[in-house]
């Protein structure tokens, strides 16, 4: 049933993960996609889409990874809809429910001045204003507000340190250098 899809193709060395399959759309093949960004430019960005096996996999569902070929994809709702070249099965594309949907970060446009996607600071060291290692963004969370780094310590007895990742405690981002520094202390 997935040989309309093409052959098995592997996942981009930079492949992050942007959302997933939620089923089918219309009656030519359309899939209708939850992306994981309210703003979701990174499926806008690329017309080469990678999906991979649901997980966990589903019965039936897709077998391996395989690059799809947008032909349009636009906003519609809460999610979006997109029409894949040489997918014109509604049967196929329901069986991609739950699939994902992965990118190459290259792809990404590219963020305005003091503007980060979260997939570039996860894994970056933070630092406090004397240097002193606070530990490695393991994660962001959205608060409606503003956003809070999950810090997790070296020490793996200590807990994970929540930082406001504003103006007011967050220092520079440093990329090149992997490291963020904040006008925070680990006894905070």
């Amino acid at each position: 049933m997935h040989a309309a899809l093409g052959p098995p193709e592997a996942l981009p060395a930079d492949a992050v993960e942007v959302g997933r399959v939620l089923g089918a759309w219309g009656v030519k093949g359309g899939l209708k996609v939850m992306p994981f960004a309210a703003d979701a430019q990174a499926l806008f960005s690329t017309k080469r889409w990678y999906l991979a096996p649901a997980d966990p996999p589903r019965p039936g569902g897709l077998p391996h990874p395989v690059l799809l070929r947008i032909a349009l994809a636009r906003e519609q709702g809460d999610g979006i809809v997109a029409t894949v070249q040489d997918l014109d099965d509604r049967d196929v594309a329901e069986s991609l429910k739950g699939a994902r949907i992965w990118v190459s970060r290259a792809s990404f446009p590219t963020p305005d001045e003091g503007e980060f996607y979260w997939v570039d600071l996860i894994g970056m060291s933070v630092l406090d204003r004397e240097s002193k290692p606070l530990g490695e963004v393991v994660g962001l969370l959205e608060t409606g507000p503003h956003c809070v780094l999950r810090v997790r310590p070296a020490d793996p007895a200590a807990e994970e340190t929540l930082i406001p990742f504003v103006d007011a405690y967050v220092d520079a981002v440093e990329q090149a250098e992997r490291r963020i520094r904040v006008d925070w202390q680990a006894d905070y």
